[in-house]
């Protein structure tokens, strides 16, 4: 609202433009009974969500499974339709794992220790056997400084990484590329890549942030000319690859985001450089596949 008020814009989101399409409603929190044309959930603030499960409907728990085959107690995103009546696509105890390699030990099984930032702190996470071939082929340096992206399951709490989320930067963590020129103000929205994180609640990670504000020292790092937030401003996301938009509060440091300096390929090839993380809920209703782990986005000021 101060930053509103010192630039002269309105403090509310902004309206949604003709061309852009609704989010979807996305229902999340643990599965208390499920059969095969109806799952249960209790959300995060203690209510229950009875969804009738689509005859299209696909799951995915480590792989695909039948929407039925969730187990109870599992934690679920869902992507619903008919005003969050409807399950369409179910993610089941699904985890990203994204961070700088700390150490990695084991010869069939991998035990890779990550720093997540500070605000997620470190990681120990497993890569199965049969993961690994997977893994290596996009992540070919298991080493020490590199940066690691997988998406996994949490079994019994271990994270287990099963699908590489992006290609394995070819530079150290420390080597990041230099930031581009300052931005300029001129454009109304920046295009590049947007992610999904395990953040704490539902918004935006943001990498174009005050160290002092945010108390992450390797925040203001990022490949893309994204300009200095705040944590707590609106951030407009839109899809490219299916126009849905929505308005989101910055609520963490995208430290890690700001040094992976890819593409996503999605419906076309994105700007390089990752521009914002979504908590997975936010993240499918903007249209996003928690498997895929990318989406082309647009951001802009709320």
């Amino acid at each position: 609202m101060l930053a509103a008020a010192a630039l002269g814009r309105d403090p509310g989101p902004a309206p949604r433009s003709p061309e852009e399409e609704a989010p979807y409603d996305v229902v999340d929190g643990e599965v208390i009974d499920v059969s095969p044309h109806l799952i249960i959930v209790e959300a995060g603030d203690g209510r229950q969500r009875r969804l009738v499960i689509a005859p299209w409907a696909t799951a995915w728990r480590g792989g695909a499974v039948a929407p039925a085959d969730v187990p109870i107690g599992s934690r679920v995103v869902i992507r619903a339709l008919r005003s969050g009546t409807v399950a369409e696509r179910v993610w089941a105890d699904v985890t990203r794992i994204t961070g700088v390699i700390r150490d990695v030990r084991g010869t069939r099984d991998l035990t890779v220790d990550l720093d997540c930032g500070p605000h997620r702190r470190e990681r120990s996470i497993v890569v199965p056997y049969r993961s690994s071939g997977r893994i290596r082929v996009r992540h070919p340096k298991l080493e020490p400084g590199y940066l690691f992206d997988a998406i996994g399951l949490l079994d019994q709490g271990t994270p287990l990484a099963h699908l590489p989320a992006t290609s394995q930067p070819p530079y150290h963590a420390s080597a990041s590329p230099p930031a581009p020129p300052a931005y300029g103000g001129v454009q109304a929205s920046v295009a590049g890549t947007a992610v999904w994180a395990d953040l704490p609640e539902d918004g935006a990670a943001y990498p174009m942030l005050e160290s002092g504000d945010t108390g992450c020292d390797d925040a203001g790092v990022s490949c893309a000319g994204l300009p200095y937030l705040a944590l707590g401003s609106l951030l407009r996301v839109r899809n490219v690859c299916d126009g849905r938009a929505d308005t989101l509060p910055i609520v963490a440091c995208g430290c890690l985001a700001g040094r992976f300096c890819d593409r996503c390929l999605e419906c076309g090839t994105s700007p390089r450089g990752r521009i914002v993380e979504l908590s997975a809920s936010s993240y499918v209703a903007l249209g996003g596949d928690l498997t895929k782990g990318c989406f082309n986005a647009r951001v802009g000021l709320g």
